[in-house]
């Protein structure tokens, strides 16, 4: 029976990429810090057929995180983690992001998704199999400007994914880096302003679903925005800053 752990289970990718993965014969263990959320698309999953456990748990912490991933992988040996916890960062007025929005961002989405993948590389290392994703975003490419920190903490995933990558391959662990553009989720509403080729978090899971069974090194959607914020890489200043001038946005205030 499959294991598969998805973290930011709870609301938006994470919740699309469960009920994907959700099928008879398959066994899902779900994270996110919201117990009820959580628990509402676990027991979808388990109306398809799945098995379907919860773990609310702030990834944070790194103590409690390696301990639970290690408790985890020796009662069922994890085939695939989806690491896809992760916040937006940003101001509400579109000013300077705050040290404590930007700490914050990095601690979740960098420091977050390290406290489970690294455990993970280790265990899988030592058996010589397994699958890890690390979820980036083609922000990696193209740095908001009214985002740095999450610009940063995607781009850091994106480069130590792709460093794993090439260092698990001959131990038979496989590593992915996801690249999604704009998706229309919770998270992804809180962005007040344009959203180009914006799809649903169904249509991303099954993206993501498709690129993991290929092994590709980067899960980079959709096409057009992936080429466009790459070029972006190499493009003269002025012309990559009046082209991300139209990407300009400002945070819904959280709730």
């Amino acid at each position: 029976m499959p294991h598969i752990l998805i973290t930011g289970a709870s609301s938006g990718i994470g919740a699309a990429l469960a009920r994907r993965y959700a099928a008879p014969g398959t066994r899902l263990t779900l994270n996110a810090r919201d117990p009820g959320r959580l628990e509402r698309v676990a027991a979808e999953c388990r109306r398809r057929g799945a098995e379907a456990s919860i773990v609310p748990l702030d990834l944070r912490d790194r103590a409690a995180a390696r301990a639970w991933i290690r408790t985890l992988d020796a009662a069922a040996p994890l085939d695939l983690a989806i690491a896809n916890a992760g916040i937006n960062g940003g101001h509400p007025a579109g000013e300077v992001e705050s040290e404590e929005t930007g700490f914050e961002t990095v601690d979740i989405n960098l420091v977050g998704t390290l406290n489970v993948a690294l455990p993970c590389v280790t265990a899988m290392t030592a058996r010589g199999r397994g699958q890890i994703a690390l979820v980036s975003s083609l922000a990696a490419y193209a740095p908001l400007a009214d985002a740095p920190s999450y610009s940063g903490t995607k781009a850091a995933l994106m480069a130590h994914g792709l460093a794993l990558r090439a260092k698990l391959a001959p131990k038979g662990v496989r590593v992915n880096v996801v690249m999604p553009g704009y998706v229309k989720t919770p998270m992804g509403g809180a962005l007040k302003g344009w959203r180009p080729l914006e799809m649903s978090a169904d249509a991303a899971a099954a993206c993501i679903v498709r690129g993991l069974e290929r092994n590709r090194e980067i899960v980079a959607f959709p096409g057009l925005l992936f080429h466009l914020a790459r070029a972006g890489l190499v493009a003269p200043e002025f012309l990559r800053r009046a082209g991300m001038r139209a990407l300009r946005f400002q945070m819904r205030p959280r709730r």
